[in-house]
């Protein structure tokens, strides 16, 4: 979602922290699948694929990151400063590169901008996750899909930390 404001040559922005504001709620869902990435027998066939999944919604998320040098540029001016400033100005206006979205595309934000006042952590919200997609490259920037998972991760007061 950091990279749907705001992305820079030479810095990324790592995760630290979400804060967990309404209620976790999860909902079947499924779609029809008719595009390219389908197996040749049902392209030939024309046969669609249906995906089941189980979905989050009315998200009420804060998301924290820091911004940090990437190792791939010059060190002559401070690309993760830069990219700092440049998220922080496009979340202002309102701008993005593309519409952030919570995994699928057609799971879009009603609300992406500045932290609002009234989104606070859920301390009450006290969960262990079995297992959790960490990364899905092996290194943040023109990584290659290695994805990598977390088990027994813990939201502690509605607050889950990215763990190194």
């Amino acid at each position: 979602m950091f990279e749907a404001v705001a992305r820079r040559q030479g810095a990324y922005i790592r995760p630290t922290r979400v804060e967990i504001c309404a209620p976790v709620r999860f909902e079947p869902y499924a779609t029809n699948y008719g595009g390219p990435l389908r197996k040749p027998a049902q392209l030939r066939g024309n046969n669609n694929y249906q995906l089941i999944a189980t979905i989050l919604i009315d998200v009420c998320y804060r998301i924290w990151g820091i911004a940090e040098l990437d190792g791939s540029r010059d060190r002559t001016v401070n690309h993760a400063h830069a990219l700092q400033e440049m998220f922080m100005r496009r979340l202002q206006l309102g701008q993005s590169f593309h519409v952030p979205c919570l995994g699928w595309k057609e799971f879009t934000p009603s609300y992406f901008g500045p932290l609002r006042e009234g989104s606070t952590p859920l301390t009450d919200l006290n969960e262990v996750i079995p297992s959790m997609l960490h990364t899905v490259f092996d290194q943040p920037v023109n990584g290659k899909i290695a994805p990598t998972f977390r088990q027994n991760v813990r939201i502690d007061a509605g607050v889950l930390r990215y763990e190194d």
